[in-house]
């Protein structure tokens, strides 16, 4: 009967972090990459598409895009493909940690100021300020996503 008690308590305990989608990355954690900005603060638009090509590659378009460190940029994001893309800002060994637990967990929802999934022919924006000098990625963590090309490159420069 203690083993089957405990069963019980450790599935209750587990089960609400799979359902929330627990990872690492954003979740309050300071972000080398910067923080959630001011839209009114916003000083650039960078519009960006995700889609899916007829021969099976998966794309952001532009794929590179360059800031400037301080900069609050809004980040106009736009579905035009046929099925669910996200848009994932951090650190490259952070995406790589993220696309990992995505692996495990693909149905994991997002609520991270650095992160939008959008279902086809939706849009929506990240307004982001960038605090720190570097290069970053940027990517959809859907399983298969990043494989079919799905990444892309920021940097941020000095003032």
């Amino acid at each position: 009967m203690k083993n089957y008690v405990l069963a019980l308590a450790l599935v209750a305990l587990a089960t609400p972090a799979l359902a929330t989608g627990n990872h690492a990355g954003g979740h309050g954690e300071k972000m080398a990459i910067g923080e959630p900005g001011d839209k009114a603060k916003a000083t650039q638009t960078i519009r960006v598409t995700m889609k899916e090509t007829d021969d099976g590659k998966m794309l952001f378009t532009p794929a590179v895009f360059n800031v400037r460190k301080g900069q609050t940029v809004k980040i106009a994001i736009k579905n035009a493909g046929t099925v669910d893309h996200e848009f994932v800002l951090d650190q490259e060994d952070k995406i790589l940690e993220h696309k990992a637990v995505m692996e495990k967990f693909p149905e994991m929802e997002h609520d991270d100021p650095n992160s939008i999934r959008l279902p086809a022919g939706q849009s929506g924006e990240i307004i982001w300020k960038f605090t720190t000098d570097g290069q970053f990625k940027f990517a959809c963590l859907i399983p298969g996503h990043y494989e079919a090309g799905m990444h892309g490159d920021v940097t941020v420069g000095g003032k």
